[in-house]
């Protein structure tokens, strides 16, 4: 994958690998100590079928940097 900078991601749709739409990502955790990326913060659309015991307390749910497959209109993650 090509470098693309964070701020360029903020409010892009998040797609899983199925074709469902999740929902809109708010932002990405890392690491202050090793700047490691952690974590997708997404916001979910109302039909995206999340758990609500999966959301935190802004009503966002985390997707694992490692499950991130593709970058570019929008951001696609395995499912």
């Amino acid at each position: 994958m090509p470098d693309v900078l964070a701020r360029n991601l903020i409010d892009k749709a998040v797609i899983g690998s199925d074709g469902s739409e999740l929902g809109t990502l708010s932002t990405i955790t890392m690491d202050p100590e090793t700047g490691a990326l952690g974590h997708l913060l997404v916001t979910p659309h109302a039909d995206a079928g999340v758990d609500e015991a999966e959301l935190d307390e802004s009503g966002r749910f985390a997707v694992s940097m490692a499950s991130v497959q593709a970058v570019k209109d929008h951001v696609v993650v395995g499912r």
